[in-house]
């Protein structure tokens, strides 16, 4: 059987902290790890910015942020010999998360504790609690702050 384990990551410190355990368990049991981040455009910030930056090139810059994100995490899990497939996903990154779960039929999703950092958390809400109870497979919620 093929295992796949999904975990996210908005390269926080904290994110880290779930991808090394996503990590661990995938090299345990031979999983595949999807790795996800979610990104989306804060209209807020679009406005605060002024006339001098558009709405599509704010979010083609969280695109592009949260793809170097994917790509540099996925890098070091496959320099660890792991197979790593990366989703680069416009949206919330909980909805992200269980619409891959749901797309490759996963066996586990791996989330920190505190879901994302900064101002972010605020305007995504809750990512761990939203996850856990939408989730199409077990989650495992890491404790990612002392």
């Amino acid at each position: 059987m093929n295992q796949v384990i999904v975990v996210g990551t908005d390269g926080s410190p904290t994110a880290d902290v779930a991808v090394q355990r996503a990590a661990a368990l995938a090299k345990l049991t031979g999983a595949r790890v999807e790795l996800v981040s979610g990104y989306r455009h804060d209209n807020a910030a679009a406005l605060s910015a002024g006339a001098g930056m558009y709405a599509g090139d704010m979010t083609e810059e969280a695109r592009k942020e949260a793809a170097g994100c994917l790509e540099e995490t996925a890098a070091k899990l496959r320099s660890d010999g792991l197979e790593v497939e990366t989703h680069c996903m416009r949206g919330d990154p909980a909805n992200s998360l269980i619409d891959v779960a749901e797309t490759t039929h996963a066996d586990l999703i791996v989330i920190g504790s505190k879901g994302m950092h900064g101002g972010r958390r605020l305007m995504l809400g809750n990512v761990p609690n939203k996850v856990s109870h939408h989730a199409p497979c077990s989650v495992m919620i890491v404790r990612t702050t002392g």
